[in-house]
């Protein structure tokens, strides 16, 4: 059976066309003979014009015309009169034979014509179909390395050849595989590589119509991936620039509000007239703003550390009690105080202790600001393998839209205000997340706003491990 591929078309050996030939004109020989009683002789011939088609489009153009000749032979020594023999005893007979063999060779030269079109056309259609897949593969917008993996293959199911492999480098050939060079530009970006054993029709086939191709295709590809690495660093660039200018902004007010309280109490204490209550004051007001001013500073450098990804927490084994009074003696509480209630032996967690105490400070401080005349609850219990705390305030609330963004850096939701930098929050999801924690909140507009902190619970703690150490004792 004919197998077609993109290269060459593969066609039977020329031993079974051979046997095909001798076959198909013995039969048709045969055939005759029960023609013959229906017809008459000399047009029983145009028969054996189907061993001619058969052959020629299978075989070829010239062993169609092998079996013409043989054809001509057969009809002449079977069925021509005197049969047995290779003469013709009347004139008419000459020009039936001459008329059949100038026919059969004409048939067999258009059917291979026609055969030769045919498959042609198939190998263009199978040209364009590669292409086309070479083309989703590449501009498919997948990284061009692992795309040309796949194109490899099917460039070498194509062309049935063992293995394809396309690079994006220059390979030279081996004795067991032959570089094709891709070239685009004058420059060379890449190599085919194919079995150093393909056949020369395939090599000439890859060369002629298939690298063209690919050398436009990878070229476009690479193209793109320059495009999109250049909108991918402006876009960056672009946001850094954003994220610089607000940075600069909101540091700006923020350093310039508690430095000018500084300088300001800083100059009336050279004051001669000033009692101790008023100096007293006026120390008060310098030790606060520059607690203020440390903490800003301290939420900078830490903001700096998550974005750059060097927050390695140190984790150890922590109380959950002792974190949250830890967090709480930290922040200035508001005015009604934090109303804090714990489960009863809750589980140690491990993480980072300075970090996740720092998270949840930053946390009850925001909640502190907008706690109104009502105090802070904290909530805490174990569920499905967390640790889950509930920091709630009555406060205006956040609205919907604003639940994810308020933990972006810098952000102030437009209901709450206040004068915070925006980073406490963002610091807080940093924290936690870097010790396999997570935060949320949960919010409506008039009726306060509740952060809820899931810590993870270890498959195995220290007690856990005491005690079964104690029971196989």
């Amino acid at each position: 059976m004919l197998r077609q591929y993109c290269g060459v078309t593969r066609r039977p050996s020329l031993l079974s066309g051979i046997v095909a030939s001798i076959a198909s004109v013995a039969v048709i020989t045969g055939l005759v003979y029960a023609l013959k009683e229906v017809v008459p002789v000399v047009s029983t011939g145009v028969v054996y014009m189907l061993a001619v088609l058969l052959v020629s489009s299978r075989w070829g153009v010239w062993l169609g015309i092998a079996t013409a000749v043989l054809s001509a032979i057969a009809f002449n020594f079977f069925h021509l009169p005197p049969t047995g023999r290779f003469s013709i005893a009347e004139s008419e007979n000459w020009v039936a034979l001459g008329v059949f063999v100038v026919a059969a060779v004409v048939v067999s030269t258009l059917a291979a014509r026609g055969n030769t079109r045919a498959e042609e056309a198939e190998r263009g259609r199978r040209e364009a179909d590669l292409t086309a897949e070479m083309a989703r593969l590449l501009l498919g917008g997948g990284r061009i390395e692992d795309s040309l993996a796949t194109v490899g293959q099917r460039i070498a199911e194509a062309y049935d050849l063992a293995s394809v492999s396309v690079e994006l480098s220059w390979v030279d050939s081996d004795p067991r595989r032959r570089a094709l060079p891709l070239i685009v530009e004058g420059n060379r970006i890449g190599t085919v590589l194919v079995p150093a054993s393909a056949d020369p029709a395939v090599l000439d086939a890859l060369q002629d119509r298939l690298i063209p191709s690919l050398e436009t295709l990878v070229g476009a590809a690479r193209r793109r991936d320059e495009l999109e690495a250049q909108l991918i660093e402006t876009k960056a660039l672009r946001r850094s620039n954003v994220v610089k200018t607000t940075l600069l902004r909101t540091v700006s007010h923020d350093l310039r509000s508690p430095l000018t309280a500084i300088t300001t109490a800083a100059s009336g204490l050279e004051s001669a007239d000033l009692d101790d209550e008023q100096q007293g004051e006026l120390i008060s007001v310098i030790t606060t703003e520059s607690a203020r001013l440390s903490r800003l500073v301290d939420n900078l450098l830490d903001l700096t550390r998550l974005q750059a990804g060097s927050a390695e927490p140190r984790p150890d084994w922590i109380s959950v009690e002792e974190l949250v009074q830890g967090a709480v003696e930290s922040v200035a509480p508001p005015a009604e105080g934090f109303d804090v209630r714990l489960d009863p032996d809750l589980p140690l967690i491990q993480a980072d202790a300075a970090q996740l105490e720092r998270a949840l400070a930053n946390v009850l401080e925001n909640s502190s600001h907008f706690a109104g005349s009502a105090p802070v609850v904290i909530r805490g219990r174990a569920a499905d393998r967390f640790v889950i705390l509930r920091i709630a305030d009555q406060g205006p609330g956040i609205p919907g839209d604003e639940l994810e963004r308020i933990f972006e850096p810098f952000y102030r939701s437009r209901e709450r205000g206040g004068d915070g930098s925006g980073l406490g929050l963002a610091i807080a999801r940093g924290f936690l997340e870097a010790n396999g924690g997570r935060i949320r909140a949960e919010s409506l507009p008039g009726q306060g706003t509740s952060f809820v902190v899931q810590l993870p619970i270890p498959v195995e703690s220290p007690a856990a491990a005491e005690a079964e150490e104690l029971a196989s004792e």
